[in-house]
């Protein structure tokens, strides 16, 4: 069956990932096509990815992926991105993750939560074997679903900082493959989410010996590419906490 149209009826979304890159890998162009369509759109990062880079230490890492992300969310409309201070590599699906995204489920006051695929294994397209998923991929996954909620019960975390939020009337969990429930086509917004991605220039390139704009294209093509020849980005997607 194919995915049904994602819903419109939502002015602002929070786009919840675990590091910088993490929303660029597929999800960045679906935020093209908000985005365009005039919705705001704010990046919610739990770490600055610091331990993403070979050689490069934690201290010069994080404000060159940080500073990565920035560049990459303004390439597909995105203005404010927002990063926590948990440490990359180790984060837990415990209280104190939900609590600092709870907090930011707050200052933000989304109705659609976006975060991102946190199975835990995964399989490539046209592959045999597959991946086993970050365990900070797992555990933010986990973490932001329960936030959404925690973000609006004042007795949770009841020393939280701002007003109850209940108004999320959608959560959407990126989903490879074809168990999406819903998609956004993104045929007009390839080229965006490339240039995006392309922007994580230092991280990428201590990846691969392959040109940056290579393994941009090649991760937003095996991202977005069909069956069908159509490109779309596809979600599982939930009820939020609105009433």
């Amino acid at each position: 069956m194919a995915p049904e149209p994602f819903p419109d009826d939502w002015q602002r979304a929070l786009v919840v990932a675990a590091h910088p890159d993490d929303i660029e890998y597929g999800v960045a162009a679906a935020v093209a096509v908000w985005t365009g369509d005039g919705k705001d759109v704010r990046h919610l990062l739990a770490t600055r990815g610091e331990a993403g880079i070979a050689g490069l230490a934690p201290a010069d890492c994080g404000p060159v992926r940080e500073e990565e992300e920035r560049r990459s969310a303004a390439v597909v409309g995105v203005s404010e991105v927002d990063v926590l201070d948990h440490r990359d590599g180790v984060l837990q699906a415990g209280p104190d993750l939900r609590r600092d995204l709870a907090a930011a489920v707050r200052r933000h006051r989304p109705e659609l939560v976006v975060t991102m695929y946190g199975g835990p294994t995964w399989t490539p397209p046209d592959a045999s074997v597959g991946v086993v998923s970050s365990a900070d991929h797992r555990a933010l996954g986990e973490a932001a679903l329960d936030a959404v909620s925690d973000a609006a019960d004042e007795w949770i975390f009841p020393d939280l900082a701002g007003e109850p939020w209940s108004g999320v009337r959608h959560v959407a969990v990126q989903q490879p493959g074809p168990t999406a429930t819903h998609a956004v086509d993104v045929t007009d917004a390839v080229e965006r989410a490339v240039a995006s991605l392309a922007e994580h220039a230092r991280y990428l390139a201590a990846l691969s010996d392959e040109p940056v704009a290579d393994q941009a294209r090649a991760v937003v093509d095996m991202a977005t590419e069909q069956p069908d020849a159509s490109r779309r980005v596809g979600f599982r997607l939930y009820a939020g906490t609105a009433s």
